[in-house]
This record gives C-alpha cells, structure tokens and sequence, in this order.
C-alpha cells in the first residue's frame, strides 16, 4: 500500500488547514478550559464521517479510522490549549481573548491533524489498519491532559504513538529526531513561609520572613551545585519571589514559586526530598513555619529507540536525507511522554521558521508566530508514518 493523494486534494486540504489554525488562533482557550474548541475538533472530525468520542480524561477528543484490511493500530495526537499570554502580533488572525493566545503552536498542530484525518478518511480502502486521532487538551499545564487521556485507556488497543510539535528555532522544510530522553521531567513547588510582620524599624520584634525566604533561596540553589551528581542533569529555578506591600512594614509572609527539571527518577526523588528538608530546617531555626505545596508534573520524555529509527528513516525518505536534523535534548518538558510510558512511539519536531522576522519569536513569546506550509510538513509527515505502518 501507497497513501496516494491528488495535487488538488492536497492544496485543497492545505486551504482548509490554514482556515482550521487561524480560526483557533483568534479563539484560543486556556488549559482545561477548551470546551469550545474540543467542540470545533468533534464537528470536523464528525463531517469527515469518523468516529468521534469527547470529553475524554476532561476535555479531550479522539476520533478512529479502522481500513478495509486488518492490520496494526497507530496514534497520532496532538495538543489544542493556549497560554495567558496577550497576542501582540498585528495580523489579521490576531487573537480575539485579551491576555490569551497561542504562542506555542498548538493551534499548528490541531489544523494538521485534521488535514490529516481528512486525507485519511478519504482513503481508508488503501489502509490495512486502525488510525486513533488523539486530540488532547491542557498540554501546557501540569498535570496536564495526556494522564486523563491515558488513564481512560484510549491507549488500549494501541500499537504505537505518534507526534509532532512546530519549532521556530527550526528552519521550514527541516525535521528534527533523536532517540532516547529528549525533555526533562517537570515538577512544581510553592513555599509560603509563616514569619511574625511588625515595623520596619524595630525586626528584633518580629520573625521577617523576607529574611527567611532570602536564606531558603540561597539553600536551594546548592541542590543542584553541591547534592547532585555532576553527570547528572537538574535545574531548580526560583520564579516567584513575593512578600510586603510596603517599605516600612515586614510582613507576616513570604512566598516562593519554583520549577525542578531532571531526568532521572532517582535525581527527582531526591531533589524534591532536599527541598523539603532545607525549607524545613531554615524555618525551623528561625522558630517559622513553612507550608510546601509540591506538584510532581510530567516525567521526561523518552523516544523509543526502534520506533524513532524506523521513523526517521521513513522521514529521510519523504523529506531527504539533508531536512533531517538532530533532535537537541532540552530542559523543556512535554506530557506526550505519558503516551511513550504506555506505548513505543516517537516525537519530533517539525521546523515552522522562514526569512521573515515575525516567524523567528521563541515559543510562549507575545508575538509568536510560524509558516503555515509547516502544517502541510506535519501532515505529510504523519501521512507518511501511516503510509508505513499501516502498509
């Protein structure tokens, strides 16, 4: 089996791709708040004539496309949340929700995959096979859609998963893959300290949790300096630093926000115990108390090994062998690695970056934006995965 699709059919379908984005591009919707949206994705698919299920794990949908031949069943997912940030692009698809937008191309990668379930489901005698259209939502916010997802078994009778997300520092026509951990477990702490407030003139009468604060953040940096294993990887990162509303007064408390990052189990649990014990001990020899409110997030990203071979080799052939580039490992984080726990598969990034200034913006930055012909990328990316996997 060759997946053939007509010229016309593919600019129709890279017509209807450009629509798709830019229509969720003006309508964004916040992480766990994507009703609408998840309903746009259950009204294409449906008139596409799949099989639609939503509000799966919360706000999710997927959608399956059995061929007129037995054979494997693939997975091809991707994300539909925004983030809280104000779209400050001056296009005629700018969003339309003061402080939301989608800057990290989710909207991309949504418009693909129903490029590429149109294309599919229009071909679905050339299958020898099922394809499962994974629709997730809440990507960007730990602890995230694919946990639901996976915990309401859409991964049951599934081979293998798949997917694929836009990348500005990427150049268009360019994909990038790699085996092995490719992104960093995430998990997320908030330290209140419970101090005595009292006036700025006299702190011998007070407990300044400023003070305390200041000596817990000096604490927590020498996790990753001086407990942890050098050829090991972590990053503790303090964001949030708050406390007083006036120059004069020491305030009854303090808050700190932060961020772990690592990749190995082990490291994890260690580093989250450390800082447990420093808050601890820095509060308790101060006579304060301390409230720690940890949030383990997602684990890191692994690509199978097989898996991502077969694909990159599947890609060299769509694309040639000089568009594929290495994947970098990067402390960022990705909750498609839930999928890769449950099932082998790979992700890869597809390059969205062309001559122009406006598509050179970092990911999560006001003015982010990309190449509409990367959607076309993705979809003929994942065409060609389901081309061999299903041949």
């Amino acid at each position: 089996m060759r997946l053939t699709v007509e010229l016309a059919d593919s600019q129709e379908v890279f017509e209807n791709m450009v629509e798709w984005r830019r229509y969720l591009h003006q309508n964004p919707e916040l992480s766990f708040q994507e009703e609408k949206t998840a309903v746009f994705i259950k009204k294409k698919l449906e008139s596409f004539g799949l099989e639609v299920q939503s509000n799966i794990g919360g706000n999710g949908v997927i959608a399956s496309l059995s061929g007129d031949q037995p054979g494997r069943t693939i997975a091809l997912r991707a994300d539909f949340d925004a983030l809280p940030i104000q779209d400050l692009k001056d296009v005629p698809y700018k969003s339309t929700k003061p402080g939301v937008m989608h800057a990290c191309g989710h909207d991309g990668h949504t418009a693909a995959l129903l490029g590429t379930a149109k294309i599919l489901a229009e071909k679905k005698h050339q299958l020898k096979g099922k394809v499962l259209f994974v629709f997730q939502h809440a990507e960007e916010l730990p602890p995230g859609g694919a946990k639901s997802m996976v915990e309401a078994q859409i991964l049951k009778d599934v081979d293998r998963v798949f997917a694929a997300h836009l990348a500005s520092d990427i150049s268009l026509g360019k994909v990038a893959i790699g085996d092995g951990l490719k992104m960093a477990a995430v998990d997320k702490f908030e330290i209140t300290v419970q101090g005595a407030g009292g006036h700025g003139g006299r702190p011998h009468a007070t407990n300044d949790p400023i003070v305390i604060g200041g000596d817990i953040l000096n604490g927590l940096q020498k996790i990753v300096s001086r407990k942890t294993d050098p050829l090991q990887s972590a990053v503790v990162t303090v964001g949030v630093f708050q406390a007083g509303n006036a120059f004069n007064v020491i305030p009854d408390t303090a808050r700190l926000e932060g961020t772990v990052r690592t990749f190995d189990e082990g490291v994890r649990g260690r580093v989250k115990d450390d800082i447990y014990r420093i808050v601890n001990g820095i509060t308790d020899a101060y006579g304060a108390t301390a409230n720690i409110d940890y949030l383990s997030g997602y684990p890191a990203l692994q690509n199978d090994s097989i898996e991502t071979s077969i694909v990159q080799e599947v890609l060299e052939k769509k694309f040639g062998k000089d568009n594929i580039v290495e994947f970098p490992t990067s402390m960022g984080a990705e909750d498609f690695s839930y999928f890769l726990l449950e099932r082998p598969g790979t992700y890869f990034r597809v390059g969205s970056r062309n001559e122009k200034e406006a598509t050179h913006y970092p990911h999560h930055h006001p003015k982010f934006d990309f190449d509409e012909r990367a959607l076309a990328e993705i979809k003929n990316a994942f065409l060609a995965i389901t081309t061999h996997y299903l041949s």
